[in-house]
């Protein structure tokens, strides 16, 4: 089965450590691990891009035992987001509703495949990327690996630079911080960061599991003298060959803009970048609810598409 790393033990070991419930079960081509969230007035069990399932049999199966976990704690609703777009239609017949009211995670992705020779590799990299990628140490930029949980703290100063110019509030510190203390003794996560005489001025999260990496969080220095160096491409380069050099067998992105959005979607920027280290598109299920407890639902749906 291709399990995303959100449903990895190693997340739900992170979800853990933030005191959260969780609940793992599996059966023959199946698996899932569900997150049980509260609110004011309702509750869900949470599947972050899962149930994992080889076919629809098995899918059946994985909700089944889902709805009866539900049902046993008594929540509002059901929330799973299948990796496996070919589900919609089984979930479409079963009762489940297509979560378009809220941000969650991305339902477009962008995967390179790291099975191929590594001169193709870099090939299908666009020309930008590739010059960067080869001639970065020449403008003094190094590219640095990191698994010590303290060095959290330099991707935290870039990612409140890129809050506060995008006018977006991000995760705490201390949701990032607990990420690290709980990925890097893993062997989960791996902090990169690219730095000049020593100044840290870019740097990315990366999960990984056995086959897949995964580019989770990044920020830069918004210093204009520092973006000409363009060390977030040279740091994503360096991780994605460092992946096929470990044996991975594709990279993933992770969120961009849908094919065909405007010009002017919030994240065009992003999705042209990630687009330019080669790679395709990849679409997901998208989030999916079942309501459990009718009345309660519908009017926290209302709210939320109010709100």
């Amino acid at each position: 089965m291709n399990q995303h790393f959100l449903q990895s033990t190693a997340w739900q070991a992170f979800q853990e450590s933030l005191g959260r419930t969780t609940f793992r079960d599996s059966g023959p081509g199946w698996e899932y691990l569900a997150i049980l969230e509260r609110s004011t007035g309702n509750s869900r069990l949470y599947c972050p891009y899962g149930p994992t399932a080889n076919d629809e049999h098995s899918l059946a199966a994985a909700l089944d035992s889902l709805t009866q976990l539900g049902k046993k704690h008594h929540v509002t609703f059901l929330r799973v987001e299948p990796t496996n777009l070919d589900f919609t239609a089984h979930l479409q017949t079963h009762g489940w509703k297509k979560v378009t009211y809220q941000k969650l995670q991305p339902e477009h992705s962008h995967v390179i495949d790291l099975t191929q020779p590594q001169d193709q590799l870099i090939a299908h990299m666009a020309q930008p990327v590739r010059n960067v990628y080869r001639n970065y140490h020449k403008k003094g930029v190094s590219v640095h690996r990191s698994t010590n949980p303290h060095d959290i703290d330099i991707l935290l100063k870039f990612v409140h630079q890129v809050a506060q110019h995008r006018g977006i509030t991000p995760h705490p510190d201390s949701y990032f911080r607990q990420q690290a203390a709980t990925l890097f003794p893993l062997g989960a996560a791996t902090l990169y960061y690219a730095a000049l005489d020593d100044q840290p001025i870019a740097a990315a999260l990366f999960y990984h599991n056995s086959d897949t990496l995964y580019y989770a969080h990044a920020g830069a220095s918004s210093d204009p003298a520092h973006r000409k160096l363009n060390a977030g491409t040279a740091l994503l380069a360096e991780a994605i060959v460092d992946a096929q050099q470990h044996g991975l067998t594709k990279a993933d992105l992770y969120g961009i803009a849908p094919d065909g959005a405007d010009k002017n979607h919030p994240w065009a920027g992003f999705t042209k970048f990630k687009r330019s280290f080669g790679g395709h598109d990849v679409t997901f299920a998208g989030a999916w609810d079942l309501p459990l407890q009718r009345s309660r639902y519908w009017l926290y749906r209302a709210y939320q598409t109010l709100r």
